[in-house]
């Protein structure tokens, strides 16, 4: 060979190996401080957010009202999220309306510490009928509710388990 080509061959390979270190850094950076979010991932974020303004606008009519309207003061509706399994049982959160998030991110509603969960695993929000939905963000194994795999953002029934690695979660009234 000559002395070009090996000079070459020598650049290139240490090109890949750079290239190597570079996807390695940044994959361990994500997985200690969390993905960046991008615009796109905002809009979707943002979506729970415009159900609220019919809730708003219930709680200021009179209360014959908003019993009959089916809003969040339905009877039966859950009114908190309790954890039933995990290193965080027993905790509970109200729900007034937010989006809980779940995940290893020190900003999540419930910061789970988990070897199985994403920085970023789950959410739940309530809808417009005033249903709360769960929506798995993309997690590396998954969310589960009542021993099934989510891949579109689901209703949750009242009692229902809902897994993320070694956490189970309800809504109970």
């Amino acid at each position: 060979m000559s002395e070009l080509t090996l000079t070459v061959m020598r650049l290139g390979f240490l090109a890949v190996l750079w290239l190597f270190v570079i996807v390695a850094v940044q994959v361990i950076r994500s997985d200690l401080f969390g993905t960046r979010v991008t615009q796109r991932g905002s809009a979707r974020r943002g979506a729970p957010d415009r159900p609220q303004q019919p809730q708003q606008r219930q709680q200021a009519a009179p209360p014959q009202q908003r019993q009959q309207s089916g809003g969040r003061g339905r009877r039966g509706a859950p009114t908190k999220l309790v954890v039933s399994e995990g290193t965080l049982t027993g905790t509970t959160v109200a729900l007034q309306g937010q989006t809980i998030t779940l995940g290893r991110a020190h900003d999540s509603t419930i910061v789970l510490d988990d070897d199985y969960a994403s920085s970023r695993h789950a959410r739940i929000y309530p809808d417009r009928d005033g249903q709360w939905i769960v929506e798995d963000l993309g997690s590396t194994n998954g969310t589960y509710l009542d021993r099934t795999r989510l891949t579109t953002p689901t209703p949750i029934p009242l009692g229902a388990p809902i897994r993320i690695g070694k956490t189970v979660i309800e809504l109970r009234k």
